[in-house]
């Protein structure tokens, strides 16, 4: 295994206490590890939307917000975002903001796999256009905000849980957004 395949795994209260290999992190009883999630806006003021590749562990094929993924251990956090928004989807990225620094989830997909992570999310902007990586995007689209949270209300099951969580607490999703909490705490 090298550095980069390594999740940071973290205690109750966030601190961190060790490595492990990112493949056997996600699974039925996942520890609770470190990531990142990022919204990217454009200067159209639309957010981007990534539908995740049917290949992923988790949420295969389900829309999502931007991008996420899991710091190296050493890694700063802000250069892990920038290093996945090129990875992921071939973007540069500016303006970063960390907008929830404390957003925690726990959540299982259908197949039993669970995320569980400490997860600080970011705001970010781009001029470019995305060329996403087909082994983590097959899907990309700017939509209005508002829109956004309009679907995240009427339909939650067809996106992430960590994106209707964090249009919950984002002030980017707008008024729309506020209605969500009942509606994902059914789901």
């Amino acid at each position: 295994m090298t550095e980069q395949d390594l999740v940071v795994l973290l205690d109750d209260a966030g601190e961190a206490i060790g490595t492990a290999p990112k493949s056997s992190v996600h699974g039925t009883d996942t520890a609770l590890h470190l990531a990142f999630s990022c919204h990217v806006r454009n200067a159209a003021g639309q957010v981007l939307v990534t539908r995740r590749a049917l290949g992923k562990t988790t949420w295969p094929g389900v829309w999502s917000n931007s991008f996420c993924g899991h710091p190296r251990p050493a890694e700063p956090v802000v250069a892990a975002v920038h290093r996945r928004a090129e990875h992921e989807l071939g973007i540069t990225i500016t303006d970063l903001e960390l907008a929830l620094p404390l957003f925690r989830y726990r959540a299982t997909d259908a197949n039993g796999i669970v995320e569980h992570e400490v997860c600080p999310v970011y705001l970010a902007y781009t001029d470019d256009e995305p060329e996403p990586n087909p082994r983590e995007v097959s899907e990309t689209r700017w939509v209005d905000p508002a829109d956004l949270a309009a679907s995240l209300v009427a339909t939650p099951w067809a996106f992430s849980p960590w994106l209707v969580l964090q249009a919950q607490q984002l002030h980017l999703f707008g008024a729309a957004a506020e209605q969500a909490p009942a509606v994902a705490r059914a789901s």
